[in-house]
C-alpha cells in the first residue's frame, strides 16, 4: 500500500505540511514533510494484515492508520500531537469526521517525557556532535603499543620511546603476565646474536593486534623492564574511533557542511528543535495550549544561522529545561489522556467511515 493508493481509494482523513513549514521556521530550499492519517479499508482491518503506517521512500511523507494515530495521541508523541494544532494554512485535506479530534483532549503531564525529554535527548546529541567536529579522530587508527607504556624509575615512558632509546627492536622482546596485578607484564630482551631464545615480540601485527603477545622466557633470564598495557583506554578509544568514523560515514553532508560554515560548530538546525520543543513543552505545561506555529521565528532561526555561541545555547536550553520541569510539577493538566474516551471516539470515527457517514 502506498500513499497514492491511500487518496486515489479515498482512505484519508487528514493530510498536512509538517515540520518546518508548519513551524514557521522554514527556508527558502526547506523540504516540504507531509503528515496525515488514513483508515484502513474495512476488511483489511479485520483481517491479518493490519498496516499502522505508510510512507514514501525518503520518510518525509508519512500516514498513519487511524488506531495508530490515537496510540500515539495517547502517549502525547509530538509528531502526532502536532498534527492537531496545524496551522490552517498548512491543512491540504480534512475530512469532517476528523474535527471530533480535539488537541486539548490529549495533553497532559506525559508531554514533560515526550516533549522535554525528548529535547533533552537533543542536547546530548548535540554535546556529542560538537565534540565529533572539534576533535575528530585522524584517519591512521592508533595501536595496542600505543597504550603501552614502560616503568622508568618513579614514572613511566611510551613503550616505542623506551625501545627507540634504548636501541632494541620490539622482535627482540618477550612479555610476561605478572601474577595478581592487571595489565603488567616483565618484558625480557633477547639479546643473543641469533634470537634464540625465541620471544615472540609485543604484537603479532602492530597494525591489527587487539591484545599484547606473551613469550614463553626461560627461567633465569633478567627481566628489563615492566609494561603496563592500558586496556580500558585502548578499548574507549577503540569505540570513540569507531564511532566517529561511523558518523562521518553517515552523516547528512549538506548539514554537516551548513554546521561548519557558520563557525560555531555545532548543529544548528538540532539546536533549533530544541528550543522549539522546550517552549512548546512550556506553554503545554502553563497554558494547557498546543502552539505549532511559532511566535519567535526570528530567534530560532537566529540559532539557525549559527549566531549564538554553543556553550550560550546549551546553558540556556538547561535553565529552560528546569524550568518546564518545575512548570509541570504544578501544572493542572491530567496525568495522562483519557483513554476511554479516546477509544470511544475512534470507535466512532472507524464506525462512521466504513457505514459512509459523516
Amino acid at each position: 500500500m502506498t500513499i497514492a493508493d491511500l487518496r486515489s481509494q479515498r482512505l484519508v482523513l487528514f493530510e498536512a505540511i509538517s515540520g518546518s513549514r508548519a513551524y514557521g521556521t522554514n527556508l527558502p530550499h526547506s523540504d516540504t514533510d507531509l503528515k496525515g492519517v488514513f483508515v484502513l479499508p474495512e476488511a483489511q482491518f479485520l483481517g491479518l494484515d493490519y498496516v499502522p503506517q505508510v510512507a514514501n521512500e525518503t520518510n518525509d511523507e508519512v500516514f498513519y492508520e487511524l488506531r495508530r494515530f490515537v496510540e500515539l495521541l495517547l502517549k502525547n508523541n509530538p509528531t502526532v500531537l502536532e498534527l492537531l494544532g496545524t496551522p490552517s494554512e498548512c491543512i491540504i485535506y480534512k475530512h469532517p469526521l476528523f474535527e471530533q479530534f480535539k488537541a486539548a483532549q490529549f495533553l497532559s503531564k506525559l508531554c514533560r517525557q515526550s516533549f522535554a525529554e525528548y529535547a533533552v535527548a537533543q542536547i546530548r546529541k548535540a554535546k556529542g556532535l560538537n565534540k565529533k567536529i572539534n576533535h575528530p579522530e585522524p584517519p591512521a587508527r592508533k595501536s595496542v603499543l600505543d597504550f603501552c607504556y614502560v616503568t622508568v624509575g618513579a614514572g613511566a615512558q611510551p613503550v616505542t620511546t623506551w625501545l627507540e632509546r634504548k636501541g632494541y627492536e620490539a622482535t627482540r622482546c618477550g612479555l610476561v603476565k605478572v601474577s595478581h596485578l592487571t595489565d603488567l607484564y616483565a618484558l625480557f630482551i633477547d639479546q643473543t646474536p641469533d634470537c634464540s631464545l625465541g620471544y615472540r615480540g609485543l604484537v603479532r601485527d602492530p597494525e591489527t593486534s587487539q591484545d599484547v603477545l606473551l613469550s614463553a622466557v626461560p627461567k633465569g633470564e633478567e627481566t628489563s623492564a615492566y609494561l603496563s598495557f592500558n586496556r580500558n583506554g585502548y578499548s574507549t578509544y577503540c569505540r570513540v574511533f569507531r564511532e566517529y568514523w561511523e558518523w562521518v560515514a553517515k552523516r547528512n553532508v549538506e548539514r554537516y557542511e551548513n554546521t561548519v560554515q557558520h563557525g560555531k560548530n555545532y548543529d544548528a538546525k538540532n539546536m533549533l528543535h530544541v528550543f522549539r520543543l522546550l517552549q512548546m513543552a512550556q506553554e503545554i505545561a502553563e497554558k494547557g495550549e498546543l502552539q505549532v506555529r511559532r511566535p519567535n521565528r526570528e530567534f530560532l532561526l537566529q540559532i539557525r544561522r549559527g549566531e549564538f555561541d554553543y556553550e550560550e545555547l546549551v546553558t540556556e536550553a538547561e535553565q529552560l529545561v528546569t524550568t518546564v520541569e518545575a512548570a509541570f510539577t504544578v501544572s493542572a493538566l491530567p496525568e495522562a489522556p483519557d483513554k476511554q474516551l479516546a477509544e470511544q471516539v475512534l470507535i466512532q470515527i472507524r464506525r462512521a467511515f466504513y457505514s459512509g457517514a459523516g
